[in-house]
């Protein structure tokens, strides 16, 4: 783990000298900066950069700036006092394709933001077929298309076809309501090995 630059200076050189630019795997993105806040630029590298991916690191554990950032392509949302082992830890997984939210986010993203979103999330599920909501699971773990096809012996498109049915069918904008969601009310529903990944 190498720590290359600061994200603001790094869409400075980008604008000014796209060929020289360094090209980064993960941003470490605070909401509240100088020049430019965390949000506009969370954006920016999403779009201009959809395969860096933004881990927004903060001491705001505000439901709005979580929506915002998750909207605009952040793989995860955690906060300052989120030990250093931790940390570094999340850093990691966040590089390997897994979401990320801080303890105690789940619940305030569901509660104040996703359950806008959502009605009646029970009677839902059973719209879900049994794989999809095999899926919907491992989705909850932070797991990649990629890495569900490997656990599923499925493919990577049929996995998008799945995640994109669930999304629809639960009224779920992306696959960081899907984690909320199953975290709510599928959980009880897992395997204990994939419980046991959730509470950890």
């Amino acid at each position: 783990m190498q720590i290359e630059d600061q994200a603001i200076s790094f869409l400075e050189r980008y604008a000014n000298d796209r060929t020289t630019a360094l090209q980064p795997d993960l941003v470490l993105m605070d909401v509240r900066m100088p020049v430019m806040d965390g949000v506009s630029a969370t954006q920016i590298i999403c779009n201009q950069f959809p395969t860096l991916k933004v881990l927004v690191l903060t001491t705001f554990d505000d439901e709005q700036y979580i929506e915002q950032v998750t909207k605009f392509g952040a793989i995860g949302y955690l906060l300052k006092d989120t030990p250093s082992e931790e940390l570094a830890d999340a850093i990691r997984a966040a590089h390997r394709g897994y979401t990320q939210l801080s303890p105690g986010l789940f619940k305030k993203v569901f509660s104040q933001g996703s359950a806008k979103s959502i009605s009646h999330p029970k009677p839902e599920l059973a719209k879900l077929t049994p794989r999809e909501r095999e899926v919907l699971s491992l989705i909850a773990i932070g797991a990649s298309n990629r890495e569900i096809a490997e656990m599923l012996y499925i493919t990577e498109k049929t996995v998008k076809n799945h995640v994109s049915s669930i999304l629809s069918q639960l009224n779920l904008r992306d696959r960081t309501q899907a984690a909320v969601f199953a975290h709510s009310f599928l959980a009880p529903e897992l395997p204990e090995n994939i419980k046991t990944d959730i509470q950890a």
